[in-house]
């Protein structure tokens, strides 16, 4: 009987078990959590006592460039590195929550304060097939009592009664009829957008509690954290938390006339009232930017029972778009060098027709300062996906030291240093990234078994 043949990968790793350091190689793989693609650094380090300086152990290996350590790539787009992703989705949620129940240094007393989820849609640029439903059943897309006709001969509604995985959804219905170089420019202006909210919201609740705007920061701070979210037809939502606190942030409390209510109303008001200018009226004329009129405002419950949305569940909700990028909308994680690598993007025909608008309005002096082009394979938008104002809460990089410090000091008991005052001292390079056959094979087995994640 013929013996089953092994594909090289595992046979590579058979070979690679036999050798003497094969559990010291297992575990700086399994450390990685599966992480994709890491990165490959070679050096040394030192484990120095910062008291007297003497150098308490040494870091080394065999190779003679010296020791070669795997990191994790910490990449937080899901589609890149499923891992790493996980593990910034997790810091992200730990960050949001803190802001609205407490912790990580943020007192319990927060969860007192007035807080909404809100969240602020883009406008229409043209009417795109959609997904409606009501009571559980699915609707027609856009029906319409007549049967009319766009100037190029496209019907202007839809009968069908499409499926969360059509194709077509997000498409528009004529798309010689939609405005893709206001979709792009509006893209292209969110950020600002948002900025532009910001200080409206601050001159709306100075005017709702009847303040001059300079003394309302001395009574209010407005904190937020937000995330962009890609939909369908290629363009952001923001969902953000919005709360009040009283002049020296999360830990004093706001004046009694600063409510939910009256927040919730200043958000909807200044959401309204904002509006900004596009530049390059004289090529595809005169555009004001402004969000879209689907505004949602919910105040946050301070409890989890109830038909307000709970803490823990907005946290998740916007730790789960923390990850995602314009691949979600159908776009293409990485960056577009030229024209010609237009033709083979594997991409629907309303993504390419943004990516091709942003390539040609870029190269218009007009748009210069937008970077249209450096940000095409986001379809013109090249803001942060998750920010927060300075005293929400706690940050993604106090998180990762708090972590590092946790591994550090098993680290310092593992050799028998605890209570030492350390410090590691070393130099570093970077050697490239990626894994050999067999490392990969292990690497996706930690994958599938959700194992533990040491970026």
């Amino acid at each position: 009987m013929t013996a089953p043949t092994l594909s090289p990968d595992v046979a590579a790793l058979l070979e690679r078990a036999a050798q003497p350091d094969f559990f010291a190689w297992r575990r700086a793989v399994i450390r990685l959590g599966g992480c994709t693609n890491p990165i490959h650094l070679v050096g040394s380090a030192v484990l120095v006592d910062t008291g007297t300086g003497e150098a308490l152990a040494a870091l080394g290996g065999s190779e003679p460039t010296g020791m070669r350590l795997l990191t994790a790539c910490g990449n937080r787009r899901s589609s890149v590195c499923p891992a790493c992703s996980r593990l910034y989705q997790a810091d992200t949620y730990q960050l949001v929550r803190a802001g609205l129940v407490g912790g990580k240094e943020v007192p319990p007393s927060v969860s007192g304060h007035p807080r909404v989820f809100a969240t602020l849609t883009a406008p229409g640029f043209g009417p795109v097939h959609t997904r409606r439903e009501h009571s559980g059943r699915v609707r027609p897309c856009r029906p319409r009592r007549d049967v009319q006709h766009c100037p190029h001969g496209a019907p202007l509604g839809c009968t069908a009664r499409h499926t969360s995985e059509d194709a077509c959804l997000g498409e528009p219905l004529c798309p010689h009829c939609y405005d893709y170089a206001g979709a792009v420019l509006w893209q292209s202006c969110a950020g600002l957008l948002w900025h532009r909210f910001g200080i409206e919201l601050r001159r709306e609740i100075a005017r709702q509690a009847g303040l001059p705007r300079k003394e309302l920061a001395e009574v209010v701070r407005v904190s937020y954290a937000k995330v962009a979210e890609y939909q369908r037809r290629g363009l952001v939502h923001f969902h953000a938390v919005v709360r009040l606190d009283g002049p020296d942030g999360p830990g004093s409390l706001p004046p009694s006339w600063a409510t939910t209510d009256l927040l919730a109303d200043a958000v909807s008001a200044a959401v309204a009232r904002v509006r900004l200018r596009a530049p390059g009226a004289s090529v595809v004329g005169a555009r004001d930017l402004r969000f879209g009129t689907q505004v949602d405002v919910r105040p946050v419950a301070a409890s989890e029972m109830g038909e307000r949305p709970s803490s823990g569940a907005v946290a998740g909700y916007i730790a789960k778009y923390a990850t995602k990028g314009a691949e979600s909308a159908g776009a293409v994680d990485g960056r577009i060098r030229s024209a010609r690598e237009m033709v083979l993007l594997p991409v629907r025909a309303h993504v390419l027709r943004m990516i091709a608008t942003c390539w040609w309005l870029g190269g218009l002096p007009a748009f210069a300062d937008l970077g249209l082009r450096r940000w095409a394979h986001m379809l013109g938008y090249g803001g942060h996906f998750s920010t927060k104002s300075r005293r929400y809460s706690t940050t993604l990089g106090e998180l990762r030291r708090a972590r590092a410090d946790h591994r550090a000091e098993e680290q310092r008991d593992t050799l028998g240093l605890a209570g030492h005052p350390v410090a590691v001292v070393g130099q570093w390079r970077y050697a490239g990234r990626g894994y050999s056959p067999e490392a990969a094979l292990l690497a996706a087995s930690v994958r599938e078994g959700g194992g533990p994640h040491g970026a």
